[in-house]
């Protein structure tokens, strides 16, 4: 593929990824529960019927009150079933006081400071030529690619997520959802 038709079908990525809400619409739906662009990170996440055990772990880690500040946060959101893939019992070890600091760990790997839009990670990947390295608050990059229309974001340890809900808007910054939990 030439650089002229991949920056042509990178951009043809953006806009479809650029869902309603950053056109001045109203937000998409997650987890069967309006998404209110008043509210904050946390304030809408608890009412996802698919981010209870996010949530949880939020919680677990001591991270509401962080994630309800004025950020602005740009927050990859696994669902329930992202975290139903881990092994079996991983995410009941986690919880517990004393894997704090593990949870955090992993929490904050799914959070990068400012707000990105799909469209501003897709230019990204373009300026990139193919990839973008975003750096999270826990420190550690995370690399987003296109997958043909699909969004990709690949961890430290080589496992991959796909963004399944883009540009949630929050009055602290935009959640995009994603079915993986990603490991630093």
């Amino acid at each position: 593929m030439t650089v002229s038709r991949f920056s042509g079908a990178l951009l043809a990525c953006a806009a479809m990824l650029a869902t309603p809400a950053i056109a001045g619409q109203a937000n998409p739906r997650v987890g069967g529960a309006a998404m209110l662009p008043s509210k904050n990170i946390v304030e809408n996440a608890v009412n996802s019927r698919d981010h209870t055990t996010l949530v949880a772990a939020v919680k677990a880690a001591g991270l509401v009150e962080t994630l309800s500040g004025p950020g602005p946060f740009t927050v990859f959101a696994p669902t329930n079933a992202a975290f139903a893939k881990l092994p079996a019992g991983t995410v009941d070890t986690l919880v517990k006081p004393e894997n704090k600091a593990q949870l955090t760990t992993i929490l904050t790997y799914h959070v990068v400071p400012g707000t990105m839009t799909s469209k501003d990670i897709a230019k990204a990947i373009k300026d990139g030529g193919g990839k973008a390295t975003l750096t999270t608050v826990q420190g550690e990059p995370l690399t987003a690619s296109m997958m043909g229309r699909t969004l990709m974001l690949t961890d430290a340890k080589g496992g991959m997520s796909h963004v399944t809900i883009a540009d949630v808007r929050q009055s602290n910054g935009v959640i995009h959802v994603v079915d993986t939990v990603l490991m630093p």
